[in-house]
C-alpha cells in the first residue's frame, strides 16, 4: 500500500495554483477518465461518470455538520477526486484525509490535486480490506459499487468500516437508482441472485445502524444516499444476554 501523504505537492495559493476556468477542465478529464476506465472494467469502476456535485454534496454532508472541528476522515473508492476535492476545503486545519483508490491510474490523479495547508492527506493504492492505519473515523465516505461485488465482499467491507469508525460517526455511500429493474431486465438467473443477496446484507446494516436515505435527482443517473450511524460498543451485560438469548433452544 502507498500511503505517501501529499505534502510533496506544491503549496501554491488557490489563485496561483489553479488558474480561470481549471475547475472545468478538471471536470472534463475526470469524466474522460471515468469513461475509459469504465470501458477496461466496468466491475470494478462501477460508473461511467464522476459523481456530480449534487451526490457529492450529499456525501460529505456529515464533514459539513461537524465543520469547525478536527475530524479523521476516510473516503474509499475516490475514483478521479470528484467527491475528495470536496472534501478537502470543508476539513479544518489539524484533520486527517485517508482517500483509498485501487485503480493506480486514478490514485496518480488523486496525489494531484491541490489541497489546503496543515491538512494530513494521504493516498492509498489498493483495496480498502488491505488498509493499514492506527486510527479510527469520524466519517467514512464510500464510493465503492457495491451492486458490482460478491455479498461475502461486501460483508466484510462494511464490517470493516464499522470497525474503523467511531461510536456515533457516520458513514456514507450511494447506489444509482434503477439498477434492480435493469439487472433484472439483462442481467443473468446468477447475477440477479448475486444482487439480491448484496441488498438483503446490506438491508441488514440499515437496521442496526439506524440508516437513513435520500435521492439525489440532479445526479446523472440519480442516485439514492445511504447515511449510517456506528452504534456504541454493547456493555458487557447487554452482550452476555444476547449471547444467552441466541443460545437458548427455541
Amino acid at each position: 500500500m502507498d500511503d505517501a501523504p501529499l505534502s510533496d505537492a506544491p503549496h501554491l495559493p488557490q489563485s496561483s495554483a489553479r488558474p480561470a476556468g481549471a475547475p472545468r477542465r478538471e471536470r472534463s478529464a475526470g469524466r474522460w477518465a471515468f469513461l475509459v476506465e469504465a470501458a477496461r472494467d466496468l466491475r470494478t469502476t462501477g460508473a461511467v461518470a464522476p459523481s456530480g456535485r449534487a451526490l457529492a454534496s450529499a456525501l460529505t454532508l456529515p464533514v459539513r455538520e461537524r465543520r469547525g472541528r478536527t475530524l479523521n476522515v476516510l473516503e474509499v473508492g475516490a475514483g478521479t477526486g470528484a467527491v475528495t476535492r470536496r472534501l478537502l476545503p470543508l476539513l479544518p486545519c489539524g484533520s486527517r484525509l485517508d482517500v483509498v483508490e485501487a485503480n493506480p491510474r486514478f490514485a496518480d490523479r488523486l496525489h494531484g490535486l491541490p489541497r489546503p495547508e496543515g491538512r494530513d492527506v494521504r493516498v492509498h493504492i489498493g483495496r480498502v480490506e488491505e488498509l493499514l492505519v492506527d486510527v479510527r473515523y469520524d466519517v467514512i465516505v464510500s464510493g465503492l459499487p457495491f451492486a458490482n461485488f460478491p455479498a461475502v465482499q461486501v460483508t466484510a467491507i462494511m464490517d470493516l468500516y464499522l470497525r474503523l469508525l467511531r461510536p456515533g460517526g457516520a458513514l456514507t455511500y450511494f447506489a444509482y437508482r434503477g439498477t434492480r429493474r435493469a439487472r433484472a431486465l439483462v442481467a443473468s438467473r446468477v447475477e440477479a441472485v448475486r444482487h439480491l443477496r448484496v441488498e438483503e446484507e446490506l438491508s441488514t446494516y440499515h437496521a442496526r445502524c439506524a440508516a437513513r436515505s435520500r435521492t439525489v435527482w440532479g445526479n446523472l443517473p440519480p442516485a439514492r444516499v445511504w447515511r449510517l450511524t456506528a452504534p456504541a460498543p454493547a456493555e458487557p451485560a447487554a452482550r452476555a444476554a444476547a449471547v444467552s438469548t441466541a443460545r437458548a433452544p427455541g
